[in-house]
């Protein structure tokens, strides 16, 4: 079963540079990430080392054009680097993840000057983070109440965002509200970017979670925040289209994570059914257990094919990818449940 998954990476027809990539992602995968994840996530620690690894090798350059340093490939490579990435250590997926998405929206909607100012830190191997989602607002991203204020030359923001992935130790964050005026709806939605260090900035905490926990979720709160005007991207009131255009590329990333957990609980699976004896023959051979076991390699299969064409249609320049994009983040993710959660151990 286990050689299907390996005829599909054969027929995948990546390019040199991308094998090249994908072969430096495979063996930080065993030799780095996956010899600490254990200890990461029993710790809580932010797994530095791991970030300082894909520093040293530029892996972060993999999202970014040429002239702003990066050494880019494909978006279907990309997710698959995030799904081995995600397959090794899930929580160093996630930041790795979280970084590419908070790129995306710069690349596309930045001027030249943010680009610059912005991209290359993440290139040597900053950290980035999307800050939407509100106590009250949750993922309706129209209703957020977080103001910002234009004064002069500076924008002032007031406001308080919770369940941020990475926003303790990002270098930026792109953090959307609302843009004061009159006007209370998703028009006066605006996104601006937030350097670490920014007075008025505060983490007010860390969120214990039920795993990842070596990826850290903050709450974040701004109180008379002050930063450049030069920091807003687009203009005001673009806030809802770069944020659906955000979400569109984040979400299969998101896909691949999962599918990263996915991948490894289910070779787990296939070791443990082979190893582990009931009745005189290993549990493998029980009828139930390899229907079981079949099923969920049909399912595996096929959100990674749903997600290799979530990808080429990215790289093909189809722009509203936003059903494909939230089908392959469902079926992964409830995969990576199944797979996890699901396994009977007590066989």
């Amino acid at each position: 079963m286990l050689k299907s998954f390996a005829h599909l990476d054969q027929s995948r027809k990546w390019s040199p540079e991308e094998n090249i990539a994908l072969d430096q992602v495979r063996r930080l995968a065993t030799d780095v990430l996956r010899p600490n994840a254990d200890r990461f996530d029993e710790t809580k620690e932010f797994p530095w080392a791991n970030i300082e690894a894909f520093r040293a090798v530029g892996l972060n350059g993999i999202f970014v054009p040429e002239e702003y340093g990066g050494s880019p490939i494909s978006y279907r490579c990309y997710l698959e680097a995030v799904r081995i990435i995600s397959e090794a250590c899930a929580a160093t997926g996630i930041i790795f993840g979280t970084s590419a998405a908070t790129i995306n929206p710069i690349l596309e909607y930045g001027n030249e000057e943010q680009k610059q100012r912005f991209i290359r830190p993440i290139v040597e191997g900053g950290l980035g983070a999307l800050a939407i989602t509100e106590p009250h607002a949750g993922s309706d991203g129209g209703s957020v109440v977080t103001r910002f204020e234009p004064q002069g030359d500076q924008i002032v923001i007031n406001g308080r965002k919770i369940f941020i992935t990475t926003g303790d130790v990002a270098d930026i964050l792109l953090l959307f509200g609302k843009w004061a005026g009159p006007e209370n709806s998703p028009k006066a939605v605006s996104a601006v970017v937030v350097e670490k260090g920014t007075p008025g900035f505060e983490v007010a905490r860390l969120e214990t979670k039920m795993g990842t926990h070596a990826s850290s979720t903050a709450e974040l709160v701004f109180t008379d925040c002050r930063i450049p005007r030069a920091n807003l991207l687009g203009n005001p009131g673009d806030g809802m289209k770069i944020m659906m255009a955000t979400l569109n590329k984040s979400r299969p990333s998101v896909a691949a994570q999962a599918l990263g957990i996915a991948s490894a609980a289910f070779s787990d699976m296939v070791a443990y059914a082979n190893e582990r004896r009931q009745g005189g023959k290993r549990i493998v051979e029980h009828q139930a257990i390899a229907f079981m076991i079949a099923d969920l390699a049909i399912e595996l299969m096929a959100a990674r094919t749903l997600m290799d064409h979530v990808g080429m249609l990215v790289d093909d320049g189809v722009k509203d990818i936003s059903v494909e994009a939230s089908m392959v983040k469902v079926k992964a993710s409830d995969l990576a449940m199944r797979l996890s959660s699901a396994w009977p151990r007590s066989l």
